[in-house]
């Protein structure tokens, strides 16, 4: 058996991409010339790496279980081999030194228990061995996570008849979204495609075997070679539709922003970030589309002649995210840790925001542009006004990193004005909060999941949000109550959860190249 340092540098370099950390991932592939091996991506399944390191640590223990005389311990040690114990040589032999001892002593009760022919030796002897048999089981239950027993409840799990897996992909699929105007859900991969599912059809060709007549639109990303367009081979990494459902965005690790119509057609590429595009946004009125990237930049595109307007280097290192304010003012966000607010035809920041101690993730401006939403990796989430230069909130109670964040569609300027605005936020410690703004509360804790929580959407009507985790299950609260309300297990982790416009679909993009539609309707 060989392993080339090839192969090692994709399993890491896939790790990184399914864990969420896209730019750690970009810098790693580019430093080991990911791009220059000759593995394809398509053919390894998702969790490899990890896949590999369990077996490797279940033949340690296995080896760990067996005495030098070739006699097996039918149990499990007491405490558990963790990964970093399985590679320390002492511990390992501590592990060993200990079972063997209990192995000794199981043989030397059993063999205590043959020689005795008194019943009541016999009826000790099976007292015994049920005595090992409880220790292990304790064992067991102690090591074990606890489950939530009413996640996969019978009165909240979506049924198979109202859930559509859509296969197609050939690599994980970051990122998905609706069309705002009708059923066309958008989907992108790491296969260097993006794909457009035609979601009426699919419904409607649904039949009660599950067999589904898939309508399905290929996007390639491909770039010239010569006079050659060949597939970039470049994971589609953010992609949103233009406010009247005409056009699809999409921006891949390949550098390029792309424009797509509803039919498929390549109607533009925009080239001029050097390197991986973050994130990509439409603005409002559907004139401007804007870029962030790896290259320290945000552009600001035109939609209909796909020239740069503006190109602002304002970052110290990758941006990660952008939002518009308006239609010509946006913040953006860095691993730099600032975040920025900048306007077309300024040639500096309107406004700078410090505060956060390591890289921010993502920025959310509320629907009515007056508050500015960043969650970090320092384990904050805090709330910015364009009146001061210290944060209005500083909202402290996860306990890992903050993935994402999304504002409810409530109060001014959103189509729910009377209702209270609310902000999610969706972390690495496996929960979900919901937060008030006027005194900055929390008001709920979603705590079903088991896995970092990569997504939230709230529904068009704020009534309900969506979640989904690296669990492999997008479930659906009520954001008034906390409970949950609907829950479904998939096949792979969940990389992005969201909503049609009518608020009756969730759609969920997946590591094991699937994507799935929730039908929630009655």
């Amino acid at each position: 058996m060989s392993i080339t340092s090839d192969e090692v540098n994709f399993l890491v370099y896939r790790y990184l991409q399914e864990s969420g950390f896209q730019h750690s991932a970009f810098m790693f592939g580019l430093e080991s010339h990911i791009s220059q091996s000759n593995i394809n991506g398509a053919l390894v399944p998702p969790a490899a790496l990890i896949s590999i390191i369990q077996k490797g640590l279940q033949y340690v223990e296995a080896e760990i279980s067996i005495n030098p005389d070739g006699l097996v311990y039918e149990g499990r040690f007491t405490e558990g081999l963790s990964l970093v114990d399985a590679v320390m040589p002492d511990v390992v032999l501590a592990k060993q030194q200990q079972l063997n001892e209990k192995i000794l002593a199981e043989k030397q009760k059993k063999e205590k228990l043959e020689k005795s022919e008194d019943s009541n030796n016999t009826n000790n002897a099976v007292s015994a061995n049920d005595a090992i048999t409880n220790v292990t089981s304790t064992t067991q239950n102690e090591s074990s996570e606890p489950m939530e027993v009413d996640v996969n409840h019978s009165d909240i799990t979506v049924s198979l008849n109202k859930s559509t897996v859509l296969r197609g992909h050939d690599s994980e699929v970051f990122i998905c979204a609706w069309n705002p105007v009708q059923d066309l859900l958008a989907s992108g991969s790491g296969d260097s495609t993006a794909r457009i599912w035609n979601m009426k059809e699919e419904m409607a060709n649904c039949s009660p075997s599950g067999a589904l007549n898939r309508q399905q639109l290929v996007l390639r990303h491909c770039i010239k070679d010569g006079n050659q367009e060949v597939p970039s081979n470049k994971d589609v990494t953010s992609l949103d539709w233009n406010c009247d459902g005409t056009l699809l965005a999409t921006g891949s690790y390949d550098g390029y922003a792309r424009l797509w119509a509803t039919n498929g057609r390549l109607e533009n590429v925009l080239g001029q970030h050097k390197g991986p595009i973050f994130a990509l946004k439409w603005n409002k009125k559907g004139n401007y589309i804007l870029s962030a990237g790896v290259d320290k930049t945000t552009i600001i595109w035109d939609a209909t002649t796909g020239e740069a307007k503006q190109q602002f280097p304002f970052h110290q290192a990758p941006a990660l995210d952008v939002d518009w304010q308006n239609n010509t003012c946006f913040a953006s966000c860095s691993t730099d840790m600032s975040i920025h607010v900048c306007r077309l035809g300024l040639d500096r920041p309107v406004k700078t925001f410090d505060g956060h101690s390591n890289e921010v993730n993502a920025i959310k401006w509320d629907p009515s542009g007056s508050l500015l939403a960043s969650c970090s990796d320092d384990m904050t989430l805090k709330v910015w006004s364009m009146n001061q230069d210290s944060f209005v909130h500083d909202l402290r109670a996860h306990s890992k990193e903050i993935y994402t964040i999304k504002w409810s569609p409530a109060g001014p300027g959103s189509n729910n004005p009377n209702q209270n605005l609310m902000l999610a936020s969706a972390s690495f410690d496996s929960t979900v909060r919901l937060w008030e703004l006027e005194k900055g509360a929390c008001l709920h804790t979603l705590t079903k999941h088991h896995e970092p929580v990569y997504s939230v959407a709230f529904s068009p009507d704020g009534r309900l949000l969506a979640s989904g985790s690296f669990d492999k299950c997008v479930h659906i609260w009520s954001t008034q109550t906390g409970k949950l309300v609907h829950s479904y297990e998939g096949t792979g982790g969940i990389f992005e959860v969201c909503w049609n416009s009518s608020g009756n679909k969730v759609g969920a993009s997946a590591s094991d190249g699937t994507v799935c539609v929730l039908d929630l309707r009655k």
